[in-house]
């Protein structure tokens, strides 16, 4: 059973022009699903889902919902019984894999959870059901080709958990750098080198997120470049070892 959003999202794909093959292969949805909803959008009476309960760990979720828009998808399952979640670790930081599959599991206690290796990463992928109603930013095509914003629920967790949120974002598309520079002391040149941290996303949007939370937590950022935050006031990034940390 697909929910409406599903639905509705298939059809504005069709209203594009696009072919029904074309529509079932981007989306997973079977071709006689969607021409049955061209003539019935809404489910029939008495077959509706249930919709899901919310987050079991509002912290876990906070991390994986940073996970998820920074390196994360939603896949439809062909049969269209449900959604893969899939979140992209690389295999150089294997505690950021042990602390994805961890989220997963508290957020959806019961769900299985498993790694699809990968050339340099892993993928870990869990099934259910109902992973849109957990993660609703979920459409057709990459994030930064669309619009990125949290529901009020979501930010009601994110505000209540903002560490978590940034920790995620920072662990999918952040990393934690030496720089260095050369200074002339007392006639001699001398080196300093000084950490500093960077999220990297093309979304306008999910950057707009981070560095709001960034904001209520008093960490100090600027726009390195076009789709670069940078963290890098001493201060700063001595609160973010504390409660981020590079990524192991």
């Amino acid at each position: 059973m697909y929910d409406i959003s599903t639905r509705k999202r298939a059809l504005a794909l069709l209203e594009q022009g696009r072919s029904l093959n074309s529509v079932s292969r981007e989306t997973g949805i079977s071709r006689a699903s969607i021409r049955s909803w061209q003539g019935r959008l809404e489910p029939l009476p008495g077959i509706a889902t249930p919709t899901p309960g919310p987050p079991a760990d509002h912290q876990a979720y906070a991390y994986l919902l940073g996970l998820y828009l920074g390196d994360g998808c939603l896949s439809a399952h062909p049969r269209g019984t449900g959604y893969y979640l899939r979140i992209a670790c690389a295999d150089a930081w294997p505690g950021l894999i042990r602390l994805c599959r961890e989220a997963i599991t508290k957020v959806r206690p019961g769900t299985g959870v498993s790694s699809l290796q990968k050339e340099g990463y892993v993928i870990v992928t869990s099934y259910y059901r109902h992973w849109p109603h957990l993660f609703p930013q979920h459409g057709p095509g990459v994030k930064h080709n669309r619009r990125i914003t949290l529901e009020p629920w979501q930010q009601d967790i994110v505000d209540a958990h903002p560490w978590e949120f940034v920790r995620g974002l920072g662990h999918s598309d952040g990393c934690r750098v030496t720089n260095w520079t050369t200074r002339l002391v007392g006639g001699e040149t001398k080196r300093y080198e000084y950490p500093r941290y960077f999220f990297t996303n093309l979304s306008t949007d999910i950057r707009q997120l981070y560095t709001d939370t960034l904001d209520k937590v008093g960490v100090s950022w600027k726009q390195a470049n076009a789709h670069n935050v940078s963290v890098a006031r001493k201060v700063s990034v001595a609160l973010m070892d504390t409660r981020v940390g590079p990524k192991h």
